[in-house]
């Protein structure tokens, strides 16, 4: 009787977390969709370009470390911005690379180009946030009121730079963030990227548009030195290793909340170069994940902690399907259904699918790769799989970054 017992017992329990995993894949579907009608609600900007006098001296900042194969296509593309000359300027901090990066930078002396060697500011191993401090001591020797900071596998549009600068002198924000892309080939790891990244990127607009949340990429952002002093620069989270662009403008949010910004244009595009291996892929979703916990916008935190939970059930339930052969059922007036595990998370994962496609539908059709979406529902166990790995080991492991190891 005991073990009849301890079985329904077992079954209730399993039925309970049935119900909870439900619930948390609609808050997860609702939440993909309210970012779809967040997203296709943002007005997409043009700048007037005929008879406009550019205002506003831009400071570009790259923070580069061994970039040799990347450096000269970044600043090529920046060199050659329809953005009048006079009004913008580039600095490049070499973050102690040991390849030719300095030397290509300084090949660009005579465009405009400045090389600002960190190891002259601080030694390696000193500290655990080397690009914060490029950034930072970049800003000290800056002339731009507007910075605008990019890396140094990117590389933008010729009109980037007006692009940005129209929309500041327009709107006037403190904080902007723009849209950045994968320049991705045809390898799967690069296709997978593209379309992850497209993903984050779509959920950027959204949640800046609608300030749910703060969210934004280094790799093209643009906000006043004036706000950057305000907050104190990088103050207070300048102890952790990555952030320089989530942590700021959350900082900056706070203090000017109706100037933070995200600017939906073509134009305003940057390319970035995707990782080549798994491995480094992981890496740098594992640097992504390790600040997590380090958001002062809880608002984020529980986005985060809704979409690993989803993620982490969907993953275990196949598992579980194979040591639990019951069948259950969920009763939905007037209806009863009757389901095995493994059913209900075929279910479960169509039902996110179908929601996350409907979302990067119109995003896709912004970054030119709606042809790639047939992939999307190919590439889902594989990124249920690595949120999980990196969500996990952001918090408890270590990573590789550029030649160095962070905890």
């Amino acid at each position: 009787k005991q073990t009849v017992l301890q079985i329904r017992i077992n079954l209730c329990c399993m039925q309970i977390m049935l119900y909870i995993i439900i619930i948390l894949l609609l808050l997860y579907v609702l939440l993909i969709l309210y970012y779809w009608k967040s997203w296709v609600s943002i007005p997409g900007f043009k700048p007037q370009t005929a008879n406009h006098k550019p205002q506003t001296k831009i400071t570009v900042i790259i923070p580069a470390r061994n970039e040799e194969e990347h450096i000269a296509s970044c600043l090529d593309s920046i060199c050659s911005q329809s953005y009048p000359k006079k009004m913008f300027e580039v600095l490049v901090v070499d973050d102690h690379s040991n390849d030719s990066t300095a030397a290509i930078v300084n090949s660009y002396a005579d465009k405009n180009v400045k090389l600002i060697s960190l190891k002259d500011f601080i030694p390696a191993g000193e500290i655990n946030s080397y690009k914060k401090k490029a950034i930072e001591i970049a800003i000290t020797q800056s002339s731009g009121e507007l910075i605008v900071t990019t890396d140094a596998d990117c590389f933008a549009k010729e009109n980037w730079l007006q692009t940005i600068a129209a929309f500041y002198e327009e709107y006037d924000p403190a904080f902007i963030a723009a849209p950045v892309a994968i320049d991705c080939s045809n390898k799967f790891i690069e296709l997978f990227q593209a379309l992850d990244f497209m993903t984050l990127q779509g959920i950027t607009g959204a949640s800046v548009y609608k300030k749910i949340h703060s969210m934004c990429n280094g790799a093209n952002l643009a906000y006043t030195k004036k706000a950057f002093q305000e907050v104190g620069g990088f103050t207070g989270i300048d102890n952790i290793a990555s952030g320089d662009d989530m942590l700021l403008m959350h900082k900056i949010y706070k203090l000017h909340p109706d100037k933070v910004m995200f600017v939906k244009s073509r134009e305003a595009i940057v390319q970035t170069a995707p990782v080549n291996s798994v491995r480094d892929f992981l890496n740098q979703r594992i640097r992504w994940a390790s600040k997590a916990d380090k958001y002062d916008d809880k608002r984020i935190f529980a986005v985060l902690l809704l979409v690993y939970l989803v993620n982490v059930l969907l993953l275990t339930l196949p598992f579980a399907a194979i040591f639990i052969k019951a069948a259950f059922s969920i009763s939905v007036y007037p209806f009863t259904i009757v389901f095995t595990i493994l059913e209900l998370w075929a279910f479960l994962l169509i039902i996110k699918t179908i929601a996350e496609l409907i979302f990067l539908m119109p995003v896709s059709k912004f970054f030119g790769k709606r042809s790639m979406l047939w992939l999307f529902p190919l590439m889902q166990p594989f990124h249920i799989l690595y949120t999980v790995i990196a969500g996990c080991l952001g918090k408890f492991g270590s990573y590789n970054w550029k030649e160095r190891k962070v905890k």
